[in-house]
C-alpha cells in the first residue's frame, strides 16, 4: 500500500475515489508540463498534444462531476472559483494550441500557463478535495469516481473556452464538441493534416 500526496492510503479499493483519480492526474499534469518545456522537435510536439488533450478531458469532466459536489459541501464560492480558473486556463490553452510549439512566445506562455495550472491543482488539493473527503463517504467518492471515467469518456479533447466554467455547457455542448474534437484527432494522426 502507498500513499498519495493527499494523504489517503492507495488501495485497490481507492482506485475508483474520484480525489484518488484527480490527484493522479494533477501529477501526469505536471510531469507534461516539464517534459514539455523540457523537449524539442517532435517530441515536444507529442508531448504538448498529450497534455492538451488530457487538460481539456480533465478540466470537463471535473466541472461534469466534482464541481456540482463540491458547490453543495466546499460553497459557492469555492466552486465558482475553481471553475472561474478553469475558464482563464482553457483560453491560455486554446492560445497555446495556435502556437508554433517551437517559438519563443510558446515557451513563454508555457512558463505562465504551468504556473496558473499548479496555482489551480494547489487550490483544490488545498480547499476543495478536503471538503469533499470530509463531507463525501469513500462510496460516494468511488461512484463519483465512476462518473468521473464516464465523463471523461465524452469530454473534448481540445480546449472549448465558451463552455469551461459552466457544468450546464459542459454537458449539453461538450458532448458535441468531443465528437468534433476526437474526428480532427483520428483525421490528424491518420496524416490527414
Amino acid at each position: 500500500m502507498s500513499s498519495s500526496r493527499t494523504g489517503t492510503p492507495h488501495t485497490v479499493e481507492s482506485e475508483d475515489d474520484i480525489l484518488e483519480q484527480l490527484v493522479q492526474q494533477h501529477d501526469r499534469i505536471r510531469q507534461l508540463l516539464a517534459e514539455t518545456l523540457g523537449s524539442d522537435g517532435v517530441a515536444k510536439q507529442r508531448c504538448f498534444d498529450e497534455l492538451r488533450g488530457l487538460l481539456a478531458v480533465h478540466e470537463s469532466a471535473e466541472e461534469m462531476v466534482l464541481r456540482p459536489v463540491a458547490r453543495r459541501v466546499a460553497g459557492k464560492v469555492e466552486a465558482d472559483a475553481r471553475n472561474e480558473e478553469e475558464s482563464r486556463a482553457n483560453e491560455m490553452l486554446a492560445e497555446l494550441e495556435e502556437l508554433d510549439v517551437h517559438s519563443a512566445e510558446f515557451n513563454s506562455r508555457l512558463i505562465a500557463f504551468q504556473q496558473a495550472v499548479e496555482d489551480h491543482a494547489q487550490r483544490e488539493e488545498r480547499e476543495e478535495f478536503p471538503a469533499i473527503r470530509a463531507r463525501c463517504d469513500i462510496e460516494d467518492r468511488r461512484s463519483m469516481g465512476r462518473r468521473l471515467r464516464m465523463a471523461e469518456r465524452m469530454a473534448p479533447t481540445h480546449p472549448h473556452p465558451t463552455t469551461a466554467g459552466s457544468t450546464a455547457a459542459q454537458w449539453t455542448v461538450g458532448p458535441f464538441a468531443a465528437l468534433m474534437d476526437r474526428a480532427k484527432d483520428a483525421f490528424r494522426n491518420s496524416g490527414g493534416w
